[in-house]
C-alpha cells in the first residue's frame, strides 16, 4: 500500500513551532496510533492513523500546506509520499517526529 520512492519535502520541528507561533495557516496531521496521541500531540493537530489514511484521505484539504508528524519521522514520511501520489502537492514531513518536538503538547 505504501511505497517509498517519491521525494518528500521536510521541515524541522523548530520551523513548525515557529510557524505555528506566528499564526500561519498550516495543517498538522499526526499519523501515530491513538495510544501514542493520547500521550500528547501538537496543539490543533488533526489525528488520522497511518493505517486509516487511505480510507480517510477525503478529510484532508488538498489546497492547504500539510505537515505530517509521527513518533520519529518514518511513518509520516510514508504518509507524505502517499498523499503526494494522490494529488496533494503541498505536504512536508517533520524531521525527527514527536521525539524531536520541544513545543507545547495537548
Amino acid at each position: 500500500m505504501f511505497e517509498r520512492h517519491v521525494r518528500v519535502a521536510t521541515v524541522t520541528p523548530e520551523e513548525v513551532k515557529n510557524r505555528l507561533e506566528a499564526g500561519e495557516d498550516i495543517v498538522i496531521l499526526d499519523v501515530r496510533e491513538a495510544m501514542e496521541v493520547a500521550m500528547g500531540k501538537i496543539p490543533g493537530a488533526k489525528h488520522i492513523p497511518l493505517s486509516e489514511l487511505p480510507q480517510r484521505i477525503h478529510e484532508i484539504e488538498r489546497d492547504k500546506e500539510t505537515i505530517l508528524v509521527c513518533r520519529s519521522g518514518n511513518r509520516s514520511h510514508f504518509a507524505a509520499e502517499f498523499l503526494q501520489q494522490n494529488g496533494f502537492p503541498n505536504v512536508k514531513n517533520m524531521l525527527g517526529g514527536m521525539i524531536s518536538w520541544d513545543g507545547d503538547i495537548e
